[in-house]
Formats: C-alpha cells, sequence, structure tokens
C-alpha cells in the first residue's frame, strides 16, 4: 500500500506519496521515477517520504512552500522525529539513493553525497500537517508496471525527438544542397550560344557601327 498527498502550494498541485512499511519502501526505492525527490529525518527512523516534481524542473530550485509540506510531512511521519523539536530532515534526488545487497530492508545510502540537501524543522506546524492529511489516499498501484509504462513512454518521445531531429537535419541538408545549386548555376541563362552570339560582334553586319553615327 501506497499514501498519496497533494500539495496544493503549487498549480497544478504537486503529489507527494509514502510506502506504508519498509517493504513498501523497498519497492518506491526500486521503482522511483527521475522526477522523485526522496525526504528522510536525518539519524532517526522515518518513512520515505517522495515528491515528483514537473519534468525538467530543477530539484535545487524546489518551490519553497512545497519544500516546507515535504520536510513537515516526513516530520511527521517518524516517531522519534514528530516528538522533538529542531528535527533535520535531508533530501535527494531519487537516482541518487544507492542500494546494495549488504543493507537492511528500507536502508539506502547516497551515490553522491554532494547531491544530499538539508532542511531544518524547528517544530511541527500542525496547519500544514493536517492540510495534508485531509487529502491522504491510500493505493495498491503496481509500481513495477508504472515504472515500465513511463519507460516505455520516455523510450517512444525520445524515438519521436530523433526522428524530428533527422527530419529537420534532411531538409536542411536539402535546401542547402539547392541554394548551392542555384548559386553553380545562377550564371546558366546568360551563358547560352544564342546570348553569347548577341554579345558578340564576330558575325555582325560591316554597317552595324552606322547606328551609332
Amino acid at each position: 500500500m501506497v499514501y498519496y498527498f497533494s500539495s496544493n502550494t503549487t498549480s497544478p498541485a504537486s503529489f507527494i506519496y509514502v510506502g506504508k512499511d519498509k517493504v513498501e519502501n523497498e519497492d518506491l526505492i526500486a521503482h522511483g521515477w527521475a522526477e522523485d525527490i526522496w525526504f528522510h529525518v536525518d539519524n532517526l527512523s522515518s518513512a520515505h517520504i517522495y515528491v515528483r516534481l514537473p519534468e525538467g524542473e530543477d530539484w535545487e530550485q524546489m518551490n519553497k512552500d512545497l519544500l516546507t509540506d515535504c520536510a513537515q510531512l516526513t516530520k511527521a511521519n517518524s516517531i522519534e522525529g514528530n516528538k522533538k523539536d529542531n528535527v533535520t530532515i535531508v533530501y535527494t534526488p531519487w537516482s541518487n539513493l544507492k542500494k546494495d545487497g549488504s543493507m537492511a530492508v528500507g536502508q539506502v545510502g547516497f551515490k553522491d553525497q554532494r547531491k544530499v540537501k538539508r532542511v531544518h524543522v524547528v517544530k511541527r506546524e500542525n496547519v500544514i500537517v493536517n492540510r495534508l492529511n485531509k487529502t491522504k489516499v491510500e493505493k495498491f498501484p503496481d509500481l513495477r508496471e508504472e515504472k515500465e509504462a513511463r519507460l516505455k513512454e520516455l523510450g517512444r518521445r525520445d524515438r519521436d525527438a530523433q526522428q524530428a531531429r533527422r527530419k529537420e537535419e534532411a531538409r536542411i541538408a536539402k535546401e542547402r544542397k539547392e541554394l548551392a545549386w542555384q548559386r553553380d548555376h545562377a550564371y546558366d541563362d546568360i551563358m547560352t550560344e544564342d546570348n553569347l552570339a548577341e554579345s558578340s560582334n564576330q558575325d555582325r553586319d560591316e554597317d552595324f557601327l552606322d547606328d551609332f553615327m
């Protein structure tokens, strides 16, 4: 089971999701999307919270209100962290999560510590947590199937983009070829035998100069 929340701090609303337990967390780790940002209470046990950003959005420039929503929800879903003030929330792109066979269920590491950011949460903001909890929906998604469908869609879009690029390159090449042909044959009409004969004095009548007298 996965819990989904909606944050109205952005337009359209952003959706935040979390696994019910560490087993679901494993599936979320395995089948995340490139647009997903992972949140966790630093040095304390907590749920793994994810937010899915719009495609192409820079995670380091995340909307501040959305960041606050994610941090508050992460704190609220930590047994220890929810009781404490002044906790630190860590967050990083899903693609930066590292998982190997030596790690316990639900445990993750990071591929690059430079891509791990932290946000300080002074205290629980009930107004924010309650607002988010009102949007909570329980679902049983097939995360593997969703990820495969996503990858197929990205592959199709990439193929379409490549085909469009090839067509554009062919159009440009054809246009250049036509311009080169026009440049090389710009004087073809002028240099015909009839035009050369008309401009030559060789076959003119000997009295043709009288026209100028």
